[in-house]
C-alpha cells in the first residue's frame, strides 16, 4: 500500500472498541492504477463481473459505503464510481500487499481468520482470490458475517477447486504454479514478495456449493452465483495457442463424460450473500 495522501497508516491493534478514521482524500478513481476490468479479456470472467458491478449499484445504499476488503493488494475490485463513495479497509497478513495498495483509506496487517470488527460495521465485504489461500475458510467467513451490516452484501470470487485448472493448482506443488506464471501466463516477477502465486490450500468449504450451503446455515441468503470459464484460458490462447488448444482437447474430452453442461474450463466463480 503505497504512503501517498491515499493511506498513510497501517494499523496492527484490534478493531473492537476502535473508531473509524475519518473518510479521507485520495486520488481520483480516473488515476486509478489498476482495476480488475482492466485485467481481463472479452469473455465468461468479464461478463460476470460487470454483472456484479451492476448488481452492487442495485442492491447497495447510493451515499458513502463502508468496505471490508478482505485480503488487499493492488486491483481494485470495486466499480470505480462506487470507489469514488467507499471507505475502503484492507486486512492482509501480508505488509507487502498493504503497500501496494492505493486506494483503501486504511491498511490493517493482520489475519482475516482471526481479526473481528465490531458488529454491522460494513455495507460490503470483499474477498476476491483469497479464500482458496487460506486454511480456515470458516473461520473467515463468520467473520464477514458478523461484521456485514443488514441488507449488507458479501462478494466472494474464487477458483473452482473442482476445475481443471482447480485441480492440477490443488495436486502440484507451488513452484509449477510460479514457473507457470512466469512462463506461461507471462508474469515475469511471480513468486517474488508481494506478487501472486500465493500458497493454495483449497479448504472444502472454497466448493461453491459448499459456501453456499454454509451462507443459508448461518441466516444469509446467496443472490448471485456464477461459474466461468477461467480468465487465463483467453491469456493462454492468446499467449501460447499450442498448449492452449491441447487443453482445450482434453477438456472437452472430460467434458464428455461429465454431466451434460458440465465444463472443467469453469475454473472460477462469483457468489453474492445477502444478510437478510
Amino acid at each position: 500500500m503505497s504512503k501517498s495522501a491515499s493511506l498513510d497508516l497501517i494499523s496492527t491493534g484490534p478493531a473492537k472498541g476502535r473508531n473509524a478514521r475519518p473518510f479521507a482524500e485520495r486520488q481520483s478513481p480516473a488515476a486509478h492504477p489498476r482495476s480488475l476490468l482492466d485485467d481481463l479479456s472479452p469473455g465468461d470472467a468479464r461478463e460476470s463481473l460487470l454483472a456484479v458491478h451492476e448488481l452492487l449499484r442495485t442492491e447497495l445504499p447510493a451515499t458513502r459505503l463502508r468496505v471490508y476488503e478482505a485480503g488487499g493488494g493492488s486491483t481494485c475490485f470495486l466499480p470505480l464510481d462506487m470507489l469514488q463513495r467507499a471507505e475502503v479497509t484492507a486486512v492482509d497478513i501480508d505488509a507487502e500487499q498493504l503497500r501496494n495498495n492505493e486506494y483503501a483509506q486504511e491498511g490493517i496487517l493482520g489475519d482475516i481468520q482471526t481479526y473481528r470488527f465490531n458488529p454491522d460495521s460494513f455495507d460490503l465485504v470483499i474477498c476476491y482470490n483469497v479464500i482458496e489461500h487460506v486454511r480456515d475458510v470458516e473461520a473467515a467467513l463468520i467473520g464477514f458475517f458478523e461484521s456485514i451490516k443488514r441488507g449488507g452484501l458479501i462478494l466472494v470470487g474464487a477458483p473452482n477447486p473442482k476445475s481443471l485448472s482447480g485441480v492440477v493448482t490443488k495436486y502440484t506443488p507451488h513452484w509449477f504454479h510460479v514457473w507457470f506464471y512466469r512462463y506461461v501466463i507471462g508474469n515475469s516477477l511471480a513468486g517474488q514478495p508481494g506478487q501472486p502465486p500465493f500458497p493454495t490450500y483449497f479448504h472444502p468449504m472454497v466448493t461453491p456449493s459448499k459456501l453456499e450451503a454454509f451462507a443459508e446455515e448461518y441466516g444469509l441468503e446467496v443472490i448471485y452465483r456464477k461459474e466461468y470459464e477461467s480468465p487465463r484460458f483467453p491469456e493462454m490462447r492468446a499467449r501460447t495457442p499450442l498448449f492452449a488448444a491441447t487443453l482445450d482437447i482434453f477438456a472437452v474430452a472430460i467434458n464428455a463424460l461429465l454431466p451434460r453442461g458440465a465444463d472443467v474450463r469453469h475454473g472460477d466463480y462469483h457468489i453474492i450473500i445477502r444478510r437478510r
